[in-house]
């Protein structure tokens, strides 16, 4: 696995696409329990096809913010793999500054999301190919 990781992930990333941000983002995703990949995997897919008519402004915002996440859960996602034995935490927190950025509906979507993700008995019902129980 680590061997995977190296290739996939140290790739030169600025400047990247759309389409490349979702698909290295969704390739970062495969790294994280299994409940979260499912989350996170339909949130950025739901939040890309919501933004395809944003304003030129607001996409410059939106794709520098999703490129940051990228850059976060690669590292973290590295560190992950340099130390099996330490638990990593994934996401980051956000300053009262970042949230006084954010537009109502995104405060609620974020406080959704931050809810979803944090439940003992998360909606996704979901077990890794081939384990059973």
């Amino acid at each position: 696995m680590e061997c995977y990781q190296a290739v996939c992930l140290n790739f030169a990333m600025s400047d990247t696409s759309d389409d490349e941000t979702v698909s290295m983002i969704l390739l970062l995703h495969r790294f994280l329990p299994i409940d979260l990949r499912a989350l996170g995997d339909q949130y950025v897919k739901d939040e890309f096809r919501r933004n395809k008519t944003a304003a030129p402004e607001e996409v410059t915002v939106f794709m520098r913010e999703w490129g940051n996440y990228r850059d976060t859960l690669q590292t973290q996602v590295l560190e992950s793999a340099r130390d099996h034995l330490k638990k990593v935490e994934f996401g980051a927190e956000l300053s009262e500054g970042d949230l006084k950025l954010f537009q109502d509906e995104q405060v609620g979507q974020l406080y959704e999301l931050m809810l979803e993700s944090t439940k003992p008995n998360r909606q996704f019902d979901i077990q890794e190919e081939g384990l059973k129980e």
